[in-house]
C-alpha cells in the first residue's frame, strides 16, 4: 500500500541540467552570498576558538595556564610516539596490555603532567599548536575523540573541523569553519528542493509548483538572518540543522513513495550522525518519531510501526556505542545536569524563556519580531479569506503535522532546557520556519493563479532586505585592528589579565606575541618571581573588560611597571579589551620571568 503516492503526478518529465537550472542558480546565489559574509568575519566567539582547540590540540583539550601540556599529551609524546609507525603501534600495544593487566597501577593511569604552582609563560608556537594542525598531527581523529570526551558535545563536528584544518596545516582563518556550515546550508537547500518535487508528486503542491516552492524555501532559509548566522557561527549547529532537514526529508519520502517496512538504513544513518553532532538533535528526532508513530497507529500500519521503531532503537544503540561518553554528557555532566534542572523547574520562568526564544526566532527568520508577526498575520488572513479548501485532504494535513509538530516540540524543549537565551540552540528551526511560511505562501499564490515563478518575487525582495540589513552577529568586525596590535608588538611578551576563561577570545593574538602569561588578578598579585631582571624593558598587557582597571594597574605599579601608552581602548575592541604598552619604572623593582 503506497499511501499518498500518485495523488498528483504533475511533476515535469525529463532529465538534464536544463531542468535544474533554477535550482542550480539558487544554490550558486546562496554559496556566493554566504561566502561573502564568511570572508567578512574577523574575530571569533570564545566557543568557536574552543572548537578549533578541541579539534586540533593533540590530546590536550583545555588550555590550563598552570599546566600547558596535558597529562595524555605528555604521555603520548614521551611514551607512545616512536620514530616509525611500527614503533608507535608497538608502544600502543604495550600500553594497552599494561592497562589490562595492572588497571589503576598501570603506567598510563599513574602518569602525571607537569603542574606548576602559578601560571607559566606559553610560547607563541604552543598557541599555534593548540589551534592548528602540523606535520605530525594531521588527520588524527583519535586525538579529537579523546579531546571531545572531556567536553559536553559529541565528536562529529570537531572531526569535520579537524579535517579542514588538516587540509590547511598551520592555518587558522574563519573560512575553515564557515565552509562546513555553508556546505550544510547548501545541503539543506538541496534537500528542500527535492522535498518540493516530493510534495508536488504527492499532490500537496499544485502541478508545476514544487520547484518554485523549493527555491523559495531554500532562499528564504539560507539568506535569512538566521541562515547567515548559522553559516558564520563555527559550531555544530549548522551541521545539526542539515541532519534535522535530512531526517524530515527521508521520512516524507517514506510517506509519499514507500513505506517504513524496509529500506530504513539511510534513515538510521542520518539519526546516528545527527546524534553524534549535537545532543539537541534528540529533541527533534524523538518528537518526529513520536508524531510518525502516532500517525502509523491511526492508520493501523502496525507492521511499518514495528520496523520503524526497531530502526530508531538500533540507531540510538549505535550512536551510544560509537560514543559511550554521551550517556555521561547527557545525564551527569555539568551542562547535562543544568539542562535537566531547567526541565525540572517546570513552568517557573517558562513564559519569559518562551518569549525570549520566540523573539529570536522571529528576528532571525524575518529580520524583526514586528515584521515576523505582520507577515504571519497577513498569510493567515489570506488563508482564511481564500477559504479552508487550501488544506483539505488527509495527506495535506499530515504534511502540516509532520512539519510543524516536531519543530514545535523542539522549540518548547529548547526554550526550557537551553543554558543561554541565544539563537544557536534553535538554529535548526530556521529551516522549518522557512519551509512552513513559503509552503503557505506558494499554496496561496497557486490559488490566485498566474505563473509559478511569480511567487519568487516577494521572496527575492525579502532576502535582499535580509542580507543588506544583517546585524553583524558573529562577524566580530573590528578584531583585525586588535590583531594588528599583536602583529606590531609581536616581539614583546604579553600578559593577559582575565577573570574566568575569557582569554579564549584572544587566542589568535597569542599566536602573534613572543610569549604570553595568562593570569587572573589574584594570581598576578601573588606571584613569587618578583626579584630578578630577565623580563624585557617593555611588555603588552591585555586587560579583559571584567577586570577592574585601577586595581590591575596598582598591582603592576607595585611590581615596578608603568603604562607608557594605551594601544587600544576598550570601546575600540569587539571584546571590550584594553591593551597597554608597559615599561619598567625607574622608581621600583621589576617582576622576573620564569
Amino acid at each position: 500500500m503506497r499511501h499518498w503516492r500518485g495523488l498528483n503526478n504533475g511533476g515535469r518529465k525529463g532529465f538534464g541540467l536544463k531542468k535544474y537550472r533554477g535550482q542550480a542558480a539558487a544554490l550558486l546565489c546562496l554559496a556566493v552570498v554566504l561566502c561573502c559574509f564568511a570572508f567578512r568575519k574577523e574575530g571569533y566567539h570564545m566557543d568557536e576558538l574552543l572548537s578549533f582547540e578541541l579539534s586540533n590540540a593533540e590530546y590536550n583539550p583545555w588550555i590550563v595556564p598552570t599546566q600547558p601540556v596535558g597529562r595524555l599529551a605528555k604521555f603520548m609524546k614521551e611514551e607512545i610516539e616512536g620514530d616509525t609507525l611500527g614503533e608507535t603501534l608497538a608502544n600502543l600495544a604495550d600500553t594497552a596490555l599494561d592497562v589490562l593487566e595492572n588497571r589503576g597501577e598501570s603506567k598510563l593511569l599513574q602518569y602525571r603532567a607537569d603542574v606548576y604552582p602559578e601560571p607559566v609563560w606559553i610560547e607563541a608556537e604552543a598557541f599555534r599548536e593548540y589551534l592548528t594542525t602540523g606535520k605530525g598531527d594531521r588527520f588524527n581523529y583519535f586525538s579529537v575523540y579523546f579531546n571531545v570526551k572531556d567536553d559536553n558535545h559529541p565528536p562529529l563536528h570537531f572531526m569535520l573541523l579537524h579535517t579542514m584544518s588538516s587540509l590547511f596545516p598551520g592555518v587558522i582563518v574563519p573560512f575553515l569553519g564557515c565552509f562546513i556550515n555553508i556546505l550544510a546550508i547548501l545541503g539543506s537547500a538541496a534537500l528542500i528542493f527535492a522535498l518540493g518535487a516530493l510534495l508536488e508528486e504527492g499532490g500537496i503542491l499544485p502541478a508545476g509548483w514544487g520547484e518554485v516552492w523549493g527555491i523559495c524555501a531554500g532562499l528564504f532559509y539560507g539568506l535569512s538572518s538566521g541562515g547567515i548566522a548559522t553559516a558564520l557561527l563555527i559550531r555544530m549547529y549548522g551541521v545539526m540543522s542539515f541532519f534535522c532537514v535530512a531526517l524530515f526529508y527521508l521520512q516524507m519520502r517514506k510517506w509519499i513513495r514507500g513505506s517504513f517496512s524496509e529500506g530504513n538504513r539511510l534513515l538510521a544513518a542520518v539519526t546516528v550522525l545527527g546524534f553524534l553532532t549535537q545532543y539537541f538533535f534528540l529533541f527533534y528526532c524523538i518528537a518526529l518519531f513520536g508524531v510518525t508513530a502516532v500517525l502509523l497507529i491511526l492508520e493501523k500500519r502496525y507492521r511499518e510501526l514495528k520496523a520503524y521503531t526497531l530502526t530508531m532503537v538500533c540507531a540510538g544503540a549505535a550512536g551510544v556505542a560509537l560514543f559511550p561518553f554521551s550517556v555521561q554528557d547527557v545525564l551527569s555532566s555539568g551542562r547535562g545536569q543544568e539542562a535537566l534542572q531547567n526541565l525540572g523547574r517546570g513552568f517557573s520562568g517558562y513564559g519569559e524563556r518562551l518569549w525570549a526564544f520566540g523573539r529570536i526566532l522571529l528576528e532571525r527568520c524575518f529580520g524583526s519580531p514586528a515584521a515576523g508577526l505582520a507577515a504571519l498575520l497577513l498569510l493567515l488572513a489570506a488563508w482564511v479569506i481564500l477559504g479552508r479548501q487550501l488544506e483539505k485532504g488527509g495527506a495535506k494535513g499530515r504534511v502540516w503535522i509532520l512539519l510543524l509538530v516536531p519543530a514545535g516540540c523542539y522549540f518548547l524543549l529548547a526554550a526550557r532546557m537551553s543554558p543561554y537565551l541565544v539563537d544557536r540552540y534553535i538554529m535548526p528551526l530556521f529551516a522549518f520556519a522557512a519551509m512552513a511560511v513559503t509552503l503557505l505562501w506558494v499554496r496561496l499564490a497557486g490559488l490566485l493563479g498566474g505563473r509559478p515563478y511569480i511567487a519568487l518575487l516577494p521572496v527575492a525582495v525579502f532576502v535582499i532586505f535580509q542580507t543588506a540589513g544583517y546585524d553583524g552577529e558573529y562577524l566580530y568586525q573590528g578584531y583585525e585592528k586588535q590583531e594588528a596590535v599583536a602583529v606590531q608588538y609581536g616581539e614583546l611578551p604579553c600578559v593577559c589579565v582575565y577573570d574566568g576563561a575569557g582569554y579564549y577570545e584572544n587566542l589568535i593574538e597569542f599566536t602573534r606575541y613572543e610569549r604570553t602569561l595568562l593570569t587572573t588578578l589574584p594570581q598576578l598579585g601573588e606571584r613569587q618571581d618578583i626579584s630578578g631582571g630577565n623580563w624585557p624593558e617593555q611588555l603588552v598587557v591585555l586587560r579583559k573588560g571584567n577586570v577592574e582597571e585601577k586595581q590591575m594597574l596598582d598591582v603592576f605599579a607595585g611590581y615596578g611597571w608603568e603604562v607608557r601608552e594605551v594601544l587600544l581602548e576598550g570601546e575600540e575592541s569587539v571584546y571590550g579589551d584594553t591593551l597597554y604598552l608597559c615599561g619598567r619604572s625607574v622608581h621600583a623593582g621589576v617582576i622576573s620571568g620564569d
